[in-house]
């Protein structure tokens, strides 16, 4: 399970000394805890995953920040949490797999697809998330209907 990866990831960095690897492991298994704490139950891997996704897009949208602000210090800072993060994030399934994933989907709910194309933009995100993001699904719905 993913949390279990974080968190021997977490003890072997606390161990080994890296200070800026225990920091952000932390912050992040906090995030995990609150967000079972809040859903009372452990999240799935699939949820652990949406977190540092989410973590991920936050990151990305700071960085943007301190380039434009010209404060090279918090870009750096950011950038290391970035490459942290992304240890932990599958990478996304080629454009062509997507593409078979979105043609399954569609063949198996071809009456919704008739009817409402659009529809099944919601159905796809839900199964797709964790392989793709969610602009990328989008984009080939969209060229499809």
């Amino acid at each position: 399970m993913l949390k279990q990866k974080l968190q021997a990831e977490y003890l072997q960095s606390l161990k080994a000394g890296d200070k800026d690897k225990v920091q952000i492991l932390r912050y992040f298994l906090a995030k995990v805890k609150n967000e079972e704490i809040d859903k009372e139950e452990d999240l799935t891997d699939e949820e652990v995953i949406s977190l540092l996704k989410k973590q991920k897009k936050e990151l990305l949208e700071s960085i943007e920040s301190f380039e434009k602000g010209k404060r090279k210090d918090l870009e750096i800072e950011s950038k290391k949490q970035l490459e942290i993060i992304l240890e932990f994030i599958p990478p996304e399934i080629s454009d062509e797999e997507l593409n078979q994933e979105i043609e399954k989907i569609i063949e198996d709910n071809k009456d919704i697809f008739n009817k409402n194309p659009k529809i099944l933009i919601g159905i796809c995100i839900k199964a797709l998330k964790s392989k793709a993001e969610s602009s990328r699904i989008i984009k080939i719905l969209k060229q499809k209907s």
